[in-house]
């Protein structure tokens, strides 16, 4: 992109599926992205890619799936992986890393949902007013 107003910039997120279903992973997926677009001001043609991880014990969908599906999201590059099986790691365990376009000097605002507030308690912010279903969970040794 060659607008000198916007930088390109790597986001993080995760979260956890309730359970190893296509409609909790898709759950998750889609709270998970509709958190970081609402956090940065996302647009969908300044989301260049998004690396999805899930730990082993999802396997029903294929995040990647769900991501596609929204709306001026076809551009986007989008991947799923397995996540690196560590003893003690966060159950049904949905990562991600995107890159986006932000306007320049606009600070990055990651999201960590659910239980997964305890990977990054440093770079979580707490669930929106409106979303009392996850509380925050004590901090882990991540």
């Amino acid at each position: 992109m060659s607008d000198p107003s916007l930088a390109l910039r790597a986001l993080r997120g995760a979260t956890t599926a309730a359970a190893n279903s296509s409609a909790a992973i898709a759950e998750a997926v889609d709270e998970l992205i509709e958190a970081l677009v609402h956090r940065n001001g996302l647009e969908g043609e300044r989301v260049l890619s998004v690396t999805f991880s899930v730990t082993a014990d999802l396997d029903a969908c294929f995040p990647a799936a769900i991501a596609r599906r929204r709306m001026g999201w076809d551009a986007v590059a989008l991947l799923d992986c397995q996540q690196m099986a560590v003893a003690g790691d966060l159950e049904r365990c949905i990562r991600l890393l995107a890159h986006a376009w932000l306007p320049a000097g606009q600070p990055v605002a990651h999201a960590y949902l659910r239980e997964a507030i305890r990977l990054r308690p440093d770079l979580a912010q707490p669930p929106e007013p409106s979303d009392s279903r996850h509380p925050a969970s004590s901090p882990a040794d991540h």
